[in-house]
C-alpha cells in the first residue's frame, strides 16, 4: 500500500476536483438518508391514524381521515421521488468529477512514464524487455486508474454513507445500532486477512503478463525468421506454457477473491436479521416501533450495495498497488546518462578527440576499447574497419553519449563531452544505420523525423541524394506511403537509403554512416558514394564500414582490432604497409 503514496502529487494537482467529487458524495448520500426518517414517520403516523380513523362512527368525518390520510400519503411520496431525483443527479455530478479525475491521472501517468522512459539509457533497455516497458504503460497503468477511479468512488461513497447511516440509526435507537454493527467487526478481519494474499498475488501476476506480453511481442516481431525456420509450433508450446501459468495464477487470485462476496453476503444477512429479531423484540416491548425497525432495513438497505462491494474495491486496491509499485520501480530508475550540472548548449564545428579511452559493457563485461586514441579533425572524413566486435559501434555509441567513458576523454571541438548537454550532442549528429528504425507512417513524416523543419524541396533533394526519389515517386502515393512497422513494406535497399536520406536532411555538422550502403547495389552505391564525399567537405563524416571503397578516398583510415587501432593511415599508405588492410582489400578485389 506505501507504493500508493507516489500518486499523491497527482492527487494535490487535481484538488478541486477530488474535493468538489467528495462534496457531491456527502450531498447525494445526504439526500439518501433522509427517506429512511419519512418512511418511518410516515409508516408511524398512518398506524396512528388508522387507530383514530377506526375510532370515528361519523361518516362525513371517516371521509375527511380518509383523505387526510391519502394526501399524508401522497405528499410523502411526492416527497421520495424529489428526494430520489436530486440524490441521482448528484450521484450523476460525482461521477463527472472523480470518475473524470481518475481518467486524467491515467492520461499524466502514460505521458509521465513515457517520458521517461526516454531519458533511459541503453544499458536499461537492454536488460528489460520491450513487452514489459509495454506492459507497465498499459496495463498497469490502468489497474492503477480502477484504484484512482471506481475504486475511490466507492470507498468516499462508503465511508460519508455509512457515517450518515450509523448516526441515523444511532439517533433512533442506540440498543438496536449495535446489534446491527455487531458482524462488522469480524468481516474487517477477514478483509485484512486475503488482501494481503491478494497484493502478493497480484505482483506476481503482473510479473507473469508482462513475460507473455514480451513473448508474444517479440514473436510479432521476428515473424519472418519464426516462418523461415518453421518454428511456430515451437513457440506456441511456449506461449501455451507461460499462458496457462498465467491462467492458473489469475484462477487462484478468482479463487481467493471469491471469498469476498458470500463474505459480504453473509455479514449483510447477519445484520438484517439483527435488526428484525432485536427490533420486533424491542418492538413488542414496547420500546421501539414498526416504523423504527423499517427505517433500520432501510439503513441496511443503503449499505448493501457499498459494503457489498469492499470486496471488489479491495481487490482493485491490491491490485493496484502491486502494480503501481511496478510503475515505482521503472520511474525511480535513474539514467546512468545525464546532463553534468554545469553542461552547456554548444553549436559544434566537427572536431573529434578520444584520448586514451577505455570501454567495458556494463551487462556482458565485455572490453570493448583498450587506451584508444584518436583526432578527427573537423569536417574530414574518416574510415573505420575492423572484424566483428573490434570497437567500431562502440565508438560510435560513445561519440552519441549513448555510454560514458570509464577511464581517458572524449572532448568535442576540444570540449569534454560531458560539458556538453545531451539535447545539443545529439541534435548535432545525423545516424544512418544498416538497420534504420522507420517508423509505421509515411515516408514524408518518416523523414521529418530528421529535420521537423525541412522544406518540400529540402526533402525531395535528400531523397535524390540517395537515390531513392524516383522510387517514391512511382508509389501510388509517393510521399504518403504508409510503410508498415518498422518499414515491413520496403526492400532492404529502399530502408538504408531512406535512413540515408533522413541523416542527410538533418544537415549536422558530424555524418555518421554506419554500415548503412550494404544491402544497395554497385551502381546506386557508386552514385551515392560521389554524394557523401560532395557533402562531407561541410561536415565530419565517420563510415563504419566493412567494405573498401576504392572511389572515396579519406582522410583517415582506421583498421581496428579487439578495441584498438591496428593499423591507421590514408588508403595508400596502408596499401604499401602491406598489413590486414592490404589483406581485405585484395580479398575484396579478386
Amino acid at each position: 500500500m506505501k507504493s500508493l503514496r507516489a500518486l499523491h502529487p497527482l492527487f494535490f494537482k487535481y484538488k478541486y476536483s477530488f474535493l468538489l467529487g467528495i462534496l457531491f458524495v456527502a450531498i447525494s448520500n445526504y439526500f439518501a438518508v433522509l427517506p429512511p426518517a419519512i418512511i418511518r414517520k410516515l409508516l408511524d403516523g398512518v398506524q396512528q391514524k388508522v387507530l383514530l380513523y377506526k375510532a370515528i362512527r361519523n361518516l362525513s368525518q371517516q371521509m375527511a381521515a380518509e383523505k387526510a390520510i391519502a394526501y399524508w400519503v401522497l405528499t410523502n411520496g411526492l416527497l421520495l421521488v424529489g428526494l430520489a431525483i436530486l440524490r441521482g443527479f448528484f450521484m450523476f455530478l460525482m461521477r463527472q468529477t472523480l470518475i473524470v479525475m481518475s481518467r486524467k491521472i491515467e492520461f499524466d501517468q502514460k505521458n509521465e512514464l513515457y517520458q521517461h522512459y526516454q531519458t533511459l539509457d541503453v544499458h536499461f533497455y537492454k536488460t528489460n524487455t520491450i513487452g514489459d516497458l509495454m506492459n507497465r504503460i498499459a496495463e498497469d497503468v490502468a489497474r492503477v486508474r480502477m484504484y484512482t477511479g471506481p475504486a475511490l468512488m466507492y470507498t468516499v461513497n462508503l465511508s460519508v454513507l455509512g457515517c450518515m447511516c450509523i448516526w441515523g440509526m444511532w439517533q433512533v435507537h442506540p440498543m438496536l445500532t449495535l446489534w446491527v454493527l455487531l458482524p462488522f467487526p469480524f468481516l474487517a478481519t477477514t478483509l485484512y486477512l486475503v488482501n494481503k494474499k491478494i497484493y502478493k498475488k497480484s505482483e506476481h501476476i503482473q510479473a507473469q503478463l508482462s513475460n507473455l506480453t514480451a513473448r508474444a511481442q517479440e514473436t510479432y516481431a521476428g515473424i519472418r525468421i519464426v516462418k523461415a525456420f518453421s518454428q511456430h509450433t515451437f513457440l506456441e508450446k511456449l506461449f501455451y506454457k507461460e499462458s496457462n501459468a498465467y491462467k492458473n495464477s489469475a484462477l487462484q487470485l478468482s479463487m481467493i477473491e471469491s471469498i469476498y462476496f458470500p463474505s459480504m453476503n453473509l455479514f449483510i444477512g447477519l445484520s438484517m436479521l439483527f435488526s428484525v429479531l432485536v427490533g420486533g423484540y424491542l418492538a413488542i416491548q414496547g420500546k421501539t416501533s414498526a416504523g423504527h425497525i423499517a427505517e433500520f432495513i432501510m439503513y441496511i438497505n443503503l449499505l448493501m450495495f457499498p459494503i457489498s462491494s469492499i470486496g471488489w474495491v479491495a481487490s482493485i486496491i491490491q491490485r493496484a498497488a502491486a502494480s503501481q509499485k511496478r510503475i515505482n520501480d521503472f520511474l525511480q530508475t535513474p539514467s546512468a546518462i545525464i546532463d553534468a550540472p554545469l553542461a552547456s548548449e554548444k553549436v559544434l564545428q566537427g572536431a573529434i578527440t578520444f584520448n586514451k579511452v577505455n570501454f567495458t559493457y556494463p551487462h556482458t563485461g565485455i572490453k570493448a576499447l583498450h587506451n584508444f586514441s584518436l583526432h578527427i579533425p573537423a569536417k574530414s572524413s574518416i574510415a573505420i574497419l575492423g572484424k566483428t566486435g573490434a570497437g567500431k559501434s562502440t565508438l560510435i555509441q560513445l561519440l552519441e553519449r549513448m555510454y560514458d567513458v570509464e577511464e581517458g576523454t572524449l572532448s568535442l571541438d576540444g570540449v569534454a563531452i560531458s560539458a556538453i548537454t545531451l539535447k545539443s550532442i545529439r541534435s548535432q549528429i545525423a545516424y544512418a544505420s544498416q538497420e534504420p528504425l522507420l517508423f509505421s507512417d509515411t515516408i514524408y513524416q518518416n523523414l521529418l523525423l530528421a529535420n521537423a523543419k525541412a522544406t518540400k524541396e529540402e526533402i525531395e533533394q535528400a531523397c535524390k541524394d540517395a537515390c531513392l526519389y524516383d522510387e517514391i515517386i512511382s508509389m501510388p502515393h509517393q510521399f504518403n506511403t504508409i510503410i508498415g512497422e518498422r518499414g515491413v513494406l520496403l526492400s532492404g535497399g529502399q530502408k538504408q537509403r531512406l535512413g540515408i536520406a533522413r541523416a542527410l536532411l538533418k544537415k549536422a555538422p558530424i555524418l555518421i554512416l554506419d554500415d548503412c550502403l550494404s544491402a544497395v547495389d554497385t551502381n546506386t552505391e557508386q552514385h551515392i558514394v560521389h554524394v557523401l564525399k560532395e557533402k562531407a567537405k561541410h561536415q565530419t563524416t565517420i563510415v563504419i564500414t566493412h567494405r573498401i571503397f576504392n572511389n572515396w578516398d579519406f582522410d583517415q583510415v582506421l583498421f581496428l582490432e579487439q578495441g584498438t587501432i591496428k593499423e591507421q593511415g590514408t588508403h595508400e599508405a596502408l596499401m604499401q604497409l602491406k598489413g590486414a588492410y592490404y589483406e581485405t582489400f585484395n580479398y575484396q578485389n579478386k
